[in-house]
């Protein structure tokens, strides 16, 4: 497991200095806007409130419908110290091979190396909050990003800085739908395991990297996380997970309900993870 406490090195704790003020100023526009919800009807949009967030079943291929009452543009999120996509530091949106939806191994100039760890497929759902999340939105372009199993970020982790693995890019299809192959995250400290994700008008405006349209996260459900981490490569996640909550973490403790995937499958077959977002 990479050391995180060395300044120089670790940023993720660096990153609750980082995200603290951008997260405390979204906190007051949300109370703010609160205050007017009564006269504002607040649309809300899950995947599966029905049902538990983990499943041994094969998952469907819905778009994620809802009605109106039920439908809510994604909360926003920080896009914290690693994003690679320009605005600290490497852009890695303008490189040529970020469009993909294999994001195991490294592409271009880079180092060429490849991530382990348990299978992760995860497939996001993007859909029009004004519809009541009953429109996909076909066209649009998710860009993804993700620790690996030992907790560090390519292009900015000691050790990795060469890599630009656990990222891409692709657009939306008909279905408003982009699916990856990647690897499950591991868990580092302060940080309850999450996919980070930006959605953009376009793939034009993504690999422009401009008009970013929404930032979020999807987080992973407890249980699967401690099936993953019980296996090699992950010891590192197992302390760190036991320390943390979905309530207490910096990102997920003001709600995590829309954030929250759903997911299928196990540590032998690799897991699918599936969630809708409302632009």
């Amino acid at each position: 497991m990479r050391r995180h406490d060395d300044e120089e090195v670790h940023e993720h704790d660096r990153g609750l200095a980082y995200d603290l003020p951008v997260l405390a100023r979204r906190r007051m526009i949300r109370l703010m806007a609160g205050a007017g919800a009564a006269l504002v009807p607040l649309a809300g949009c899950t995947t599966d409130s029905s049902s538990s967030p983990t499943a041994a079943s094969t998952p469907s291929s819905s778009t994620g419908d809802a009605s109106p009452a039920e439908c809510a543009t994604i909360p926003d999120e920080t896009a914290g110290p690693y994003p690679g996509d320009g605005s600290n530091g490497v852009n890695v949106l303008k490189e040529s091979g970020v469009v993909r939806g294999d994001i195991t191994r490294s592409f271009g100039d880079s180092a060429g190396g490849t991530a382990e760890g348990v299978p992760l497929t995860f497939t996001l759902t993007v859909v029009d909050a004004e519809s009541g999340c009953g429109t996909p939105r076909k066209g649009a372009a998710v860009y993804v990003w993700h620790c690996d199993r030992e907790g560090g970020y390519s292009l900015y982790t000691e050790g990795v800085t060469d890599e630009n693995y656990l990222r891409g890019v692709q657009e939306t299809d008909e279905r408003g739908q982009v699916t990856f192959t990647s690897v499950f995250p591991g868990c580092y400290p302060g940080r309850w395991p999450h996919i980070h994700f930006e959605v953009y008008g376009s793939l034009r405006d993504a690999t422009g990297a401009t008009a970013i349209t929404n930032t979020s996260q999807l987080a992973l459900p407890k249980d699967v996380c401690e099936t993953v981490y019980a296996t090699q490569g992950y010891e590192g996640s197992v302390d760190n997970l036991g320390r943390l909550s979905l309530d207490t973490d910096m990102v997920f403790r003001d709600g995590h309900d829309q954030q929250l995937a759903t997911v299928r499958g196990s540590v032998r077959e690799g897991y699918s993870a599936t969630l809708t977002i409302a632009v």
